[in-house]
């Protein structure tokens, strides 16, 4: 529980997407000996290269209502992608947190079936977070490269989350998002949902103008939801006004019923604390009734990873 009081004018939230990590407990290259802000879409990020546990969570929401949460997995090695699961749950357990998983599994590996079978002995796992393979640049292509979006091996492994129902988490640059409209045309029943706003990194007038066309191409279909989360750019600081332009423009193409609120903490923690970027986000909806703005930040997100909140409006964890 946050021991401080929830301000009257915050609303409640269900955090669709975040990330906890015990750098005793497990292995996490990009935290440890492969740390390269070179590589890091924010740059420098010497600050996330601690512990981030339920407790560091705690501190950082303070202030607002956390009803529930998603953990998405944390690049933890990936001998050790199962580990991480059971982990969460032991965090699940002691501390009431997360409350949904997104773990990972490679779709083109001949374990693939295995590796989700063994997350599947763990009941809040909701879906994957796979990322494929994907260009440096738009000018690059991949197309049909192993562990692709074409790669056959990959479809066949994506297709078993039909199988075993659960959704896909997508992260891929905004430039590919036309090739992820294609696989969810190819996989209608299975949800899936785009982190990250499909990362609208390219502020100029011609590269909103792209993003939102390649948006567009992907709202097309319905099966495909997005995270209004981490609008954080490189050596800049975090820009209300822009930042509420894509939000806008995100509710605009996919619809309120199809966005959902997430922190992507303790990484956006690097550019904007928690409390700012919920009270943030909530002004950006004002265009939505108090019944769509709660659906947004809360209600779309308990639908889409299915978690049932106690019988109770006090929960905050």
């Amino acid at each position: 529980m946050n021991p401080s009081p929830t301000p009257p004018n915050v609303l409640s939230v269900v955090d669709a997407h975040h990330h906890l990590w015990d750098l005793s407990r497990g292995r996490y290259p990009w935290l440890q000996q492969a740390y390269n802000p070179q590589e890091f879409f924010l740059g420098d990020y010497a600050a996330l290269c601690r512990d981030f546990l339920p407790a560091d969570y705690r501190a950082a929401s303070a202030g607002v209502q956390v009803l529930a949460t998603v953990h998405v997995e944390a690049e933890r090695d990936r001998s050790e992608q199962v580990l991480e699961t059971a982990w969460l749950h032991e965090m699940s357990a002691s501390h009431g947190f997360p409350n949904a998983v997104v773990a990972h599994a490679w779709f083109d590996r001949p374990d693939t079936e295995e590796c989700l079978l063994s997350h599947l002995r763990y009941p809040l796992v909701r879906g994957i977070r796979s990322k494929p393979v994907t260009s440096a640049t738009p000018g690059q292509t991949v197309a049909g490269q192993p562990g692709s979006m074409q790669d056959e091996a990959w479809l066949r492994g994506f297709s078993l989350l039909q199988k075993y129902g659960l959704s896909w988490d997508m992260r891929v640059p905004a430039w590919h998002l036309p090739e992820a409209a294609q696989v969810a045309a190819m996989f209608p029943l299975v949800p899936m949902v785009l982190n990250h706003h499909g990362f609208a990194w390219d502020r100029s007038e011609e590269g909103l103008r792209r993003w939102r066309g390649w948006m567009g191409t992907l709202a097309r279909q319905p099966n495909v939801h997005v995270k209004l989360s981490e609008f954080g750019l490189r050596d800049q600081p975090w820009n209300w006004e822009e930042n509420a332009r894509i939000v806008r423009d995100t509710l605009a193409i996919f619809g309120w019923q199809r966005c959902m609120f997430a922190s992507n903490f303790p990484v956006a923690r690097l550019r904007i604390g928690f409390q700012p970027l919920v009270e943030a986000i909530w002004r950006m909806l004002d265009g939505l009734t108090h019944d769509q703005q709660q659906a947004v930040m809360s209600g779309n997100a308990l639908r889409f990873y299915r978690i049932d909140l106690p019988p109770t409006s006090d929960v905050n964890i």
